[in-house]
Order: C-alpha cells, then sequence, then structure tokens
C-alpha cells in the first residue's frame, strides 16, 4: 500500500464545501472521482480542513492511500487532466501510513479579504466582500490583537460541529491595507466552524463603532457568540497556509 500527500488549490465558488455531501457538489467529491478514476480504484481523500460553501484555498493539503503506484511527481499533471479547472493540484509527496491531513498538522492560516469604499468590482464578486462604509485599520489591528494567544474561541464558534475543546491558540492576526482592499491573515493551532470569518466579523464590528477593540477580551471570556461580530459572507477567505512536520511539509513550503 502506498501513502500520499496532495498539495492543491481550488476556486470555491461552484462547491458546496470540502466535505462530501450527498446532494451537493462539493471539492472532495471531484477529486476523489478524479483520483479513482486514474488509479482505477476507489480512492478516499481527507482533507485538512473543512472549508464552507464559497470558501477557497490557495494551499490545501489532502492525503489518501493507494495500492497504485504512479511515480509522484507525474501524479499532479495526470491527474489535473482529469479535474475541473477550478481544482489544481500542484504537488505531490509519499508520506507515513499514520500521516493524517487534520491531526498530523500543527498551523493553520485563513485571509480573508474585502473592498471597502468606492465601487464594487464585479470581477471579484465571488473572491471579495464589499463594503460601501471605510473602514479603520488601526481600530482594526487593535481589536485583532485581542485574539492573540491561548483561549476559549466559544464566542466565535458557530453551532455545527462536536469538538472535544473549543480552546485554540491564534498566533497572528494581521490586518493590512492596500488602497482600498484589506485583507485580514489568521494563523492558528486549529480553527472551530466559521472561526475565521466570525474573528473577521468582530473586527469590522470595532471598526464602525459596534463594539470596541476593548472588549475582545471580555467577550472571549464570556463564551457569548452573541457578544461578537457576524460571521462574514464565504466568498471573500481563502485557506493560505497548512504546515506539518517531514515530507508534508515539505511540500507545502513556498
Amino acid at each position: 500500500m502506498n501513502y500520499v500527500a496532495l498539495r492543491l488549490g481550488y476556486d470555491g465558488s461552484a462547491y458546496h464545501g470540502w466535505q462530501r455531501q450527498h446532494n451537493a457538489l462539493t471539492v472532495q467529491e471531484t477529486l476523489e472521482k478524479a483520483l479513482s478514476r486514474l488509479y482505477k480504484e476507489e480512492i478516499h481523500v481527507t482533507g485538512c480542513g473543512r472549508t464552507d460553501a464559497g470558501v477557497h484555498a490557495r494551499k490545501y493539503l489532502a492525503n489518501f492511500r493507494t495500492r497504485g503506484a504512479i511515480p509522484l511527481d507525474r501524479l499532479p499533471l495526470a491527474v489535473n487532466a482529469l479535474l475541473p479547472h477550478d481544482v489544481a493540484v500542484s504537488g505531490a509527496c509519499a508520506v507515513e501510513e499514520d500521516f493524517h491531513a487534520v491531526f498530523s498538522c500543527t498551523r493553520k492560516e485563513y485571509t480573508y479579504y474585502i473592498r471597502s469604499g468606492g465601487y464594487r468590482d464585479p470581477f471579484e464578486l465571488r473572491r471579495v466582500w464589499y463594503r460601501p462604509e471605510a473602514l479603520d485599520l488601526d481600530v482594526m489591528r487593535r481589536a485583532a490583537a485581542g485574539f492573540l494567544g491561548t483561549h476559549d474561541f466559544a464566542a466565535v464558534r458557530s453551532v455545527g460541529t462536536n469538538v472535544k475543546t473549543t480552546v485554540r491558540t491564534v498566533y497572528e492576526f494581521a490586518v493590512e491595507r492596500e488602497g482600498a482592499l484589506f485583507s485580514f491573515r489568521i494563523a492558528a493551532s486549529g480553527f472551530l466552524y466559521n472561526m475565521a470569518r466570525a474573528m473577521v466579523g468582530t473586527v469590522v464590528y470595532a471598526s464602525i463603532g459596534k463594539l470596541s477593540p476593548e472588549d475582545i477580551p471580555r467577550i472571549l471570556d464570556s463564551g457569548d457568540r452573541c457578544l461578537a461580530g457576524p460571521t462574514v459572507p464565504p466568498q471573500g477567505l481563502y485557506m493560505t497556509d497548512v504546515r506539518y512536520p517531514g515530507a508534508a511539509g515539505r511540500l507545502m513550503e513556498g
């Protein structure tokens, strides 16, 4: 048996998230069908995270096992020939039998994009969230700093999945601006359901005066989802980095 990890990216606009579903098209199903056709056996892939409908991934890792022996340097081109143009594999490597895309991961990163003020760009409709009002960069940076460290993040979690603990560590929450485009980059040990989108919604609420940056520690301590900001729309969210030890880590570099 061979154990393989793939590096891939996808535009999530046409998909109902990563995870296979009975009645909707997903990235997992699309990748599994292509790999199964290529290897001529049923392939099941494990993805590094459950991205929601409309969410994108610039860097994503999935692993699978197979009896097949396609050379790994040729695998990306071979599977890409069977994939739609909005999903692409960019690398492959061999991993250990106990490797797991979720549990072997040491750090994940999401980046969210908002265009603020001016006019909306129709070409960004499925890739950036547009807000007509101006946003305050300094206020949002102060609010973002309140999320750093190890906390119980239940206050920025949507109900939907069962987890053993809602405690996570946020290593970075960087808010940057280039013209009218704002980026919100969050790196953490892991993410709860809709956690990244709720964190962005909370710092936006601080920018428009619906809460204070100094409220963030109190909101986290409360565990009350009603005290935090809204969950922003999915189309502005991208998985932008995922880290591992060993061969999978080298695969995801660059």
